[in-house]
This record gives structure tokens, sequence and C-alpha cells, in this order.
């Protein structure tokens, strides 16, 4: 994947010229015309390109300067979060101050929405307070396109995970991770390992890799493998040896245990002794693949703590600081109000 963006030193200041894009960035007119991310099926492969190649200089700005940059000083973030979530929270927050927006986070335990209100209630309240983007995370399924409906286009809505439905800016932290490792992921052998059925993650992840070229396998108890996984584009295998031989990359989910008094797996025991991934067994993958997990991790589960902690072979702590990267392009992207054509920071430090 190529770095389509051409951004200046952020050290620079805005009469050097910032950061521009220049007007013909494949990807960059879709995303000055989309007003929501809701999924990763959504996502045309030259708009995936353009937020990649956006976020590396992200990453660069958010490592280098300390001070915030006021390209979104005139924008309010809010963070909706009906399930709790420390991480993705705080990284969109991180996120959207970097750029320079006011972050309200709405307390779901203290709002009118324990009193009943709905969806629809929430989305006036949310545009007469003048939002001008919703972060929303949520226990059913479909609600982030609810959401989108009821604010009828007037408020930017961004999925931080719905039910077992989606979580796009995983997957696209995922992603830029990946690429951080290889220029390119196209023909790599991908392995997602775990609880299939009751990830957003790995839907989210399947769909955005498939549109890239990717050769996905998932592994996990047949009881936690969706029937249909197979009809969009995965091969399937109830054991985690042939998953992960010859595999680039790993992904290993995490096991809800909240979820296991339905009986769905013997033990916990029994799935460490079948799934768990230790260095033993990651010989069978390609030398120098890497391991990714979405978070929290359920230590010596999916994964045991000696992996975990291998940083020749984790990308676990990477995955943090590209999330605030990711985050950090895509807010740009869907609320800045410059042009695709010779777009520009402003008061760069």
């Amino acid at each position: 994947m190529t770095d389509q963006l051409s951004i200046a030193d952020p050290h620079c200041s805005d009469k050097e010229g910032g950061l521009l894009i220049p007007c013909d960035i494949p990807g960059a007119d879709a995303w000055a015309k989309r007003r929501h991310l809701l999924d990763t099926a959504d996502l045309t492969v030259p708009e995936i390109e353009c937020l990649m190649a956006l976020a590396v200089k992200c990453k660069k700005l958010h490592e280098t300067t300390r001070a915030p940059i006021s390209v979104l000083n005139n924008k309010i973030v809010a963070n909706l979060f009906y399930e709790n979530s420390t991480r993705t929270r705080s990284s969109f927050e991180l996120a959207a101050k970097k750029l320079g927006a006011s972050v309200l986070n709405l307390d779901i335990k203290t709002s009118s929405i324990t009193k009943g209100e709905t969806i629809e209630d929430t989305a006036s309240t949310l545009v007469a307070m003048g939002v001008n983007a919703v972060i929303q995370r949520h226990s059913s399924s479909g609600a982030a396109h609810k959401l989108a409906q009821a604010l009828n286009d007037e408020v930017h809505v961004i999925n931080a995970g719905d039910g077992w439905n989606a979580h796009p800016t995983q997957a696209l932290l995922d992603l830029f991770s990946m690429l951080e490792i290889r220029p390119s992921i196209a023909g790599c052998k991908i392995a997602i390992i775990g609880d299939i059925t009751h990830s957003r993650v790995a839907r989210s992840n399947i769909s955005l890799l498939k549109k890239l070229g990717v050769d996905i396998h998932v592994a996990g108890p047949p009881t936690l493998i969706p029937k249909y996984l197979a009809s969009l584009g995965a091969t399937v295998h109830s054991r985690l040896e042939p998953a992960i031989e010859n595999a680039d990359f790993i992904i290993a989910l995490r096991l809800q245990i909240e979820r296991q008094q339905q009986g769905l797996i013997p033990s916990i025991g029994e799935f460490q002794r079948l799934y768990r991934i230790d260095h033993k067994r990651l010989k069978l993958a390609k030398p120098g693949v890497h391991l990714l997990h979405p978070g929290p991790v359920n230590r010596g589960i999916e994964i045991t703590d000696e992996l975990m902690d291998d940083t020749n072979v984790s990308l676990i702590s990477r995955q943090v600081a590209s999330g605030i990267a990711v985050r950090m392009a895509l807010l740009f992207l869907l609320l800045s109000e410059q042009t695709p054509s010779k777009q520009r920071f402003s008061n760069v430090v």
C-alpha cells in the first residue's frame, strides 16, 4: 500500500505550509461525501488506503507534538457508550482532543436513557446540543444504523461496536498495525482464532481484509463458529493447527467468559488445551509471524503470558498506539470542513 498522502513535517508552521493533502488523492473525495462509519463493509479500497496513509501522518503527529492542533477546534464529539470500554473510549477521546475538538462524555448511568429515553430521543438531544459527531457503543446489533437514521445525517455517527455485528475502527487499527510490519498484506494468510460467534471484531476484520486480497482462516470450537462464515470468504477449521499453519498474522479473540454459562464449551481448561496460542504452536506459522488481540486479554486463556509479553511477536501494545492514529485520521476525514483539494491543517505547532 503506497503512501498516497503527502503531508509535511508536523513541526513546521502554518505559514510554511502546515500539513497538506493534495487534490489528487484517491479516496479523499469519497470521504468528503461520507457521513458515517458504521461497518467496514461500507468502505471502498481507495477509502481504506486514504485512511491508512493519513493515519501514518497522524501517528507521527501524535508522537512528536504535545499540544493539540486546531483543525477541529469548532467541533464537538460525543462519546455515547452504552457498554463499558476503557480502551476504545479513551482512544477516541485522545484522538479528538489532539485535533482540537471538544469532547462530551455522556454518562449513560446518570442520563435520561436509564429512564427510558429512546435512541430517537437521544438523537434529538444531540442535535439540539450542537454535537457534530457521536461515537456510539451499544449492546444491540444494528444500533449504530438506527442512530444514523434517527439523526437524518445531521450528525456524523461512528460505530464503536454494536452487539455482535461490527467494530470497524478496531479492524482498521488492526490493519494499520499489520501494515507497519508489511507494506502490503495482499496474499497474506491471516488466522482469526477463538469465539467467532460473539465477535464483532472478527466480522469487521473479515469484511475489511477480504477487500485487500487476504487469505483468511478461522478456528475455534464448533459451537463458537457461525454457520454462515464460509459464505463471507473465510476458510473454517475446527482445529487450531491448520488455521495457523504458515500464517503471516494471527488475531486471537477474547473468549467471552461471561457467556460460557450457556455451555458452549466444555470448560475453560478444554479451550486452553485446544485453542490457546503459545510459542510451541506458533512454530507452525511462518517465521516472523505476528500476533494481535483486540483486548482486553484473558491472560493465560487465549494466549500465554510469555507470548503476550514477547515484543518480537506480539503487536498488542502497537495496536493501542495504532488506535489513536487511525481514529485521528477518521475524525479528520469525516469532520474537517476543508475540501479534498489542497486541504490544510491550520495553527500547527
